[in-house]
């Protein structure tokens, strides 16, 4: 499970359409809108996002992250892989079939 926050539901959903189409998730779902509280330069921010969640592998990481950089307005993105314990045995087969 990748986690990621975006400014706008439009750009959450180009990220998500280009790594479908790379094959680098199976799937993903946009939660929009959510409040987030950070650290940023100094200062405690307050933004409206997005957050999307999306199911991939851990070997498809490293590439996923580099292209969510290229795809991103953010200068640092929020990029966190979480690990899947324990999944359905046929939603696991279908994002094997999916997936590079």
């Amino acid at each position: 499970m990748v986690f990621l926050t975006t400014p706008n539901k439009s750009e959450a959903e180009k990220i998500a359409q280009s790594l479908l189409k790379e094959k680098l998730i199976a799937c993903a779902n946009i939660i929009c809108p959510v409040t987030s509280f950070f650290h940023w330069r100094g200062t405690i921010e307050k933004a409206e996002e997005c957050l999307v969640v999306m199911k991939s592998r851990v070997d498809l990481f490293a590439e996923l992250v580099e292209r969510v950089k290229g795809l991103h307005s953010y200068e640092v993105p929020e990029i966190l892989a979480l690990p899947v314990v324990e999944g359905s045995e046929g939603y696991l087969a279908w994002m094997s079939v999916v997936l590079k």
